[in-house]
């Protein structure tokens, strides 16, 4: 028989009455997720996804891939089905671990009795198969306890199921159940993983960038389009608003205290992500904020900054260590894309002596010569909307 996937769910089994919908949801983005790897059957039973390919023209490591960044899976692995009797059974794992086995220098047998049906439970399967394996495999030495390989054999309501070690999922909630959120999205290191942290609890995302050439390149500009990308691989797919930033830079830099250029400008950053959020129906904003890491991320400016927006700021970052934050950048494979040497709006203008304590009433001061409403209305006449998917090009 063919080989499928099994698809472990993680706390969506904790969910209670709201069970089904988180289920329904998961079933929905696997389905969608493997679309481009050819025609797979995606169903549930006994809280595990079953992802099995319909023809020979699927492409079965291609969804492998995929299935391995789907929000929602705490485990899964690919295995063998085969009919519920003890002979089929063993056929079934020489045929396809026997390789494996006779790599290992010792194995055991774990086997999960879900059909109460089978004549044998757990402990009886697994010492029938074990003892059957060793003796299909003298050189490879019976150990229970700290076994080198492990075969795995689930007795469930369609057939018997044998696999190798499972590997760990993408964890968290399905993509979708948590509402949508609008992450700032830098050319750094924080935002890309702060978009992942969020999207891994069930929430959609969609981006915005603020770019202001000619202070920063096209090759800027494709790089924020790339990190987009790479994040859409669990995420899903999201729109990349891009707005103009120069002109309210320029204003800033023009009519404003130089202590209190990176806070003016974050405070339009935010108030400008705020009404592309609200027009995209997202009830929050992202930011890759980690405290105290940067003048403009003390406690009193983060104040100052979230000050002129009304729906909630998340910062999954805000106490994590830059290493912490760098180990996740690498594992989503955003931080070779991160730390390309193409500059970012941030970076322009940058006062030599940041305010780092300053009160609201000092920034709003320190921006009066400025039409606020005006520089952001234009600005969002300016937005320009890329949708992103993880099957596009790379950008770079």
């Amino acid at each position: 028989m063919k080989e499928i996937f099994l698809l472990k769910l993680g706390e969506i089994v904790l969910k209670g009455a709201n069970k089904r919908q988180f289920e329904s949801k998961l079933r929905q983005n696997v389905r969608r997720r493997m679309k481009p790897y050819g025609n797979f059957d995606v169903y549930l039973m006994q809280s595990t996804l079953y992802v099995e390919p319909m023809d020979e023209m699927c492409d079965v490591d291609g969804a492998w891939e995929a299935c391995r960044s789907i929000f929602g899976v705490v485990s899964l692995c690919r295995c063998r089905p085969c009919e519920k009797n003890t002979d089929a059974i063993f056929d079934a794992i020489e045929n396809y671990l026997g390789d494996d086995l006779d790599c290992a220098k010792s194995f055991k047998v774990e086997s999960k009795r879900s059909d109460k049906r089978f004549p044998l439970n757990s402990i009886q399967l697994s010492q029938e198969i074990g003892g059957r394996l060793a003796e299909a495999h003298p050189d490879v030495m019976v150990d229970v306890h700290h076994p080198e390989y492990t075969v795995y054999v689930e007795v469930r309501d369609l057939s018997a199921y044998v696999h190798g070690p499972a590997e760990p999922g993408a964890g968290g909630l399905p993509t979708g159940v948590g509402g949508r959120a609008m992450v700032l999205l830098s050319g750094g290191i924080d935002s890309p993983v702060a978009a992942y942290m969020i999207a891994k609890r069930g929430v959609e995302i969609e981006a915005v960038h603020f770019f202001s050439y000619p202070y920063t390149s096209q090759l800027a500009k494709d790089k924020v389009i790339e990190l987009a990308r790479l994040v859409t691989r669990y995420s899903g797919r999201m729109t990349l608003n891009i707005v103009s930033f120069t002109e309210i830079q320029e204003a800033i830099r023009d009519n404003c205290p130089e202590e209190f250029f990176t806070l003016i400008m974050r405070r339009f950053m935010m108030e400008i992500s705020q009404r592309i959020a609200k027009q995209h129906g997202c009830g929050a904003l992202i930011t890759g904020e980690n405290l105290g890491q940067v003048a403009s991320q003390t406690m009193e400016a983060m104040t100052v900054t979230g000050a002129v927006v009304d729906i909630p700021i998340f910062m999954p970052l805000v106490g994590m260590d830059k290493e912490e934050i760098v180990t996740i950048a690498r594992k989503i494979g955003t931080l070779d894309t991160s730390i390309l040497p193409y500059e970012d709006c941030c970076t322009v203008f940058t006062p030599k002596h940041p305010k780092t304590k300053p009160t609201l009433g000092q920034v709003i001061a320190a921006e009066e010569k400025l039409d606020r409403q005006a520089l952001i209305a234009k600005a969002l006449e300016t937005v320009e909307k890329i949708t992103v998917k993880y099957h596009d090009e790379p950008g770079l």
